[in-house]
C-alpha cells in the first residue's frame, strides 16, 4: 500500500514517515501545499495523511482541488486548530477523518488502516482468503494457523492482493502502489516477489491471469 504524506514540519514529517513505513507502507514525502497537491493528482495513492496549515497551498486548497479533479484516494487530515468549524470544513471538503495535533501516533495507523481497508470494502483488520489469513493491526500473515516470515516487500504485494482479493491486479499497478517515486518501474522485481510468496504460502492463493495480471481468491462477480 502507498501512502503520501503532506507536512511542513520536517520531525513530524519524519515520524510519521518511519512509522507508516515500519507498519508496512510505502510512503512518499511533500513540504507544502504545491508539491503535495502535484503528487496526488499524478501519483496513485491508497490514502494521503495531509495536514492544514501548509506553505504555498493550504491543505483545504489542496484537498478542494483534488476533489473537483475526480481524485478519489482516501484523506485524512491533520490539524493544530482547535475549532470546531474547521474540522467541518475539512470534512466538507472532501476528508474522510482528521487527528487534532498533538495526537498518539497509534491512533494516525489505526485511522489509515481504516481509511485503507474500507476503501478496499473490508470491515475487518482480519481479511482471509483461503487458508491465508492477513492481519492488519499486527502486521502478520498466517497459512492455516501457522505463522509466516514475509519480508517488507512479500508483505506489500500479498496486503495489496489481499485487499483486492477477486480482482485481476496487473503488474503496473501493482508496482504504482507497492513502490515510492524513485522506484525503477522497468525492474522485473513484482514476478520475483510473487514467486517467493507461493514458494512461503504454499498451494497456488495468487492465480496468474495471462496476460493481465495476477489474482487472489474467487473471481469478483460482475454485478454491472
Amino acid at each position: 500500500m502507498r501512502l503520501l504524506v503532506v507536512e511542513d514540519d520536517a520531525d513530524l514529517n519524519r515520524q510519521l514517515t518511519e512509522a507508516l513505513t515500519e507498519a508496512g507502507y510505502v510512503v512518499d514525502r511533500a513540504f507544502d501545499g504545491e508539491e503535495g497537491h502535484f503528487l496526488g493528482d499524478t501519483e496513485p495513492y491508497d490514502a494521503v495523511v495531509l495536514d492544514l496549515g501548509l506553505p504555498k497551498l493550504d491543505g483545504l486548497s489542496v484537498l478542494e482541488r483534488w476533489r473537483r479533479d475526480g481524485r478519489k484516494m482516501p484523506v485524512l487530515i491533520l490539524t493544530a486548530r482547535d475549532r470546531w468549524s474547521d474540522k467541518v470544513a475539512g470534512i466538507d471538503a472532501g476528508a474522510d477523518d482528521y487527528v487534532a495535533k498533538p495526537f498518539h501516533m497509534e491512533e494516525v495507523l489505526a485511522r489509515v488502516r481504516a481509511l485503507v481497508r474500507r476503501a478496499a470494502g473490508h470491515a475487518s483488520n482480519e481479511i482471509e482468503c483461503g487458508p491465508v489469513r492477513l492481519d492488519l493491526r499486527a502486521g502478520r500473515v498466517t497459512v492455516d494457523g501457522h505463522p509466516i516470515k514475509l519480508t517488507s516487500h512479500e508483505y506489500r504485494l500479498l496486503a495489496y492482493l489481499m485487499h483486492h482479493k477477486g480482482k485481476v491486479i496487473s503488474r503496473t499497478e501493482l508496482t504504482e502502489h507497492l513502490y515510492d517515486q524513485d522506484f525503477d518501474r522497468d525492474s522485473n522485481t513484482v514476478e520475483v516477489f510473487v514467486g517467493r510468496l507461493r514458494k512461503k504460502l504454499g498451494g497456488e492463493p495468487i492465480e496468474t491471469i495471462r496476460g493481465l495480471g495476477y489474482r487472489m481468491g474467487d473471481p469478483v462477480e460482475d454485478r454491472g
